[in-house]
């Protein structure tokens, strides 16, 4: 049976250069990078070139970068720490109601506290409606934190436009870039970004490490207290190995990103083809063009989608039906609620996120496999072709 990996999003395969460049922090040079020895010494020169990647891929200096446990955390403390730090200046919060659990999360504990969040819409393509950003823009708000590409979805948002109202309002911008770093060309530095999170394991590298820009000027507060780690802000024993492999990561989807982007984009606008053109009733979930290069998310009518993603399974193909983070939720996706993707159409939502290393005759077995099981599962469907899309 074909094993056919095409669930990106949620994860990927570290990259064998990756690999390569952490094997002797994980064998021979296994030095405490804050130890004042060779061994140290040795460590602390790893991560310093690893936190050199990181910024000349972004576009900033070495000091904006910290290294965290992954992006989670990185959002996390991006948007406690950036809140708590300019309390004095106000209390508004600006997101948007499709960001990563760990965004919106955390923003709900933040108004626990007494802060105030706006949840900005998005339209039927997942875009932020930038007509809303401007109309709850106060005189109190402190941050706007927009993804930069969805997770779901794969839609990419006009990034440069909101960092601009944000620089005029003199408001702090973060954006969640997991998806995007290596995927979509950014600097920090010339779009006016004052805060980026980004993770390991959705790059080629390793699980358990992730880093957050935060531009020199910025006041932030600690998100952890210790040592004097990462510039006395985050404090904890550096994961030097994974750090390496995270700015090995980064290093290789920046250099490969045009060939990359390139190859995937025409893998990705057949698989679009050929499902469509085979399985009626489907639906493209997200902006048909400004989304990223591999990210497909369909919406099957008549079906379920975490029934097909079984049976894809099955048949060795793995794909998902939303975020990773939020896999056990039975509740039909945030994301598309926010679109306003009828009901049943959500309910049938299915997410394939393509690797580079993935081929075309791959995607032809995942198509006719696809068009067996949305037959099976259409034959046993309750539904009706004229309830398709339809309101509750």
């Amino acid at each position: 049976m074909n094993r056919i990996y095409m669930d990106n999003a949620a994860t990927t395969p570290i990259h064998s250069e990756v690999l390569t460049e952490m094997m002797p922090v994980l064998t021979t040079d296994f030095g405490n990078p804050n130890s004042l020895h060779s061994f140290g010494r040795e460590a602390k020169r790893y991560v310093d070139v690893a936190r050199s990647r990181i910024a000349k891929a972004l576009g900033c200096d070495d000091n904006e970068i910290y290294f965290t446990s992954g992006a989670t955390e990185s959002n996390n403390w991006a948007i406690t720490g950036l809140a708590k730090a300019n309390r004095h200046k106000g209390n508004h919060i600006i997101t948007s109601k499709i960001e990563h659990p760990s965004i919106l999360e955390t923003c709900k504990k933040l108004e626990r506290e007494g802060y105030r969040v706006t949840y900005l819409d998005v339209d039927e393509m997942g875009m932020v409606r930038i007509d809303q950003l401007l109309h709850y823009l106060s005189a109190d708000t402190i941050l706007i934190s927009i993804m930069a590409a969805n997770n779901e979805v794969g839609t990419i948002q006009n990034l440069q436009a909101i960092a601009n109202i944000a620089k005029e309002k003199n408001v702090i911008f973060h954006t969640d870039a997991t998806q995007a770093v290596g995927a979509i060309n950014l600097n920090v530095h010339e779009m006016g970004i004052d805060a980026l999170s980004l993770s390991g394991h959705k790059l080629n590298g390793p699980k358990g490490v992730g880093a957050l820009y935060v531009h020199n000027g910025v006041v932030i507060t600690p998100f952890m207290n210790g040592g004097e780690q990462e510039f006395g802000l985050r404090a904890g024993t550096s994961n030097v190995a994974g750090i390496v492999g995270l700015g090995k990561a980064v290093e290789i989807n920046t250099r490969d990103i045009i060939t990359n982007s390139k190859k995937l984009r025409t893998l990705r606008d057949y698989f679009i083809r050929e499902v469509t053109k085979n399985i009626d009733m489907t639906y493209l979930n997200g902006h048909p063009i400004q989304r990223l290069p591999n990210n497909v998310n369909l919406s099957f009518g008549m079906v379920d989608g975490e029934s097909l993603m079984c049976m894809l399974d099955l048949e060795g193909i793995a794909v998902s039906t939303g975020s990773a983070c939020s896999s056990g939720s039975v509740e039909t996706s945030h994301v598309l609620q926010a679109m306003g993707i009828a009901p049943d159409l959500a309910q049938g939502a299915v997410r394939f996120s393509l690797s580079k290393d993935i081929t075309k005759e791959e995607i032809d077995y995942v198509v006719s496999k696809l068009v067996e099981c949305v037959e099976k599962l259409r034959k046993i469907s309750a539904m009706t072709k004229s309830q398709v899309g339809k309101e509750d």
